[in-house]
């Protein structure tokens, strides 16, 4: 079982810089809430490092052009979903837009796995 997270912004280096751009002179109209929430302006949030670490399963983390791609879906970003066997869907944009700070974030996704993972 994996789980795969994928962010409302295109791969790559320039992709990145208009990113960075993004959140610092507007981060309240930044279109990634999962980015958001896992990152600051440069680096991933060092809770959301410890809680990867610690859920012990194998995670997954594409932009939505590496997501279809590689699965050959789209679907509206940001997005959670599990592997296992078969893509399903645990979190929605909509969802994860209300979604208020990092600590929500990690609660509600091991509230959206299931009790053996």
């Amino acid at each position: 079982m994996t789980l795969i997270f994928v962010y409302n912004s295109e791969s790559g280096p320039i992709s990145g810089l208009l990113d960075i751009g993004h959140k610092i002179i507007s981060p309240d109209t930044y279109q990634c809430s999962l980015c958001s929430l896992t990152h600051d302006t440069f680096s991933e949030k060092e809770g959301w490092k410890q809680f990867r670490k610690s859920l012990g399963m194998p995670m997954e983390f594409l932009h939505r052009d590496e997501f279809e791609k590689k699965y050959g879906r789209t679907d509206v970003y940001p997005l959670i979903l599990m592997k296992n066997g078969d893509l399903r869907v645990i979190m929605k944009k909509e969802e994860i837009d209300r979604i208020e700070n990092l600590e929500k974030l990690i609660e509600a996704v091991k509230h959206a796995l299931p009790e053996k993972a």
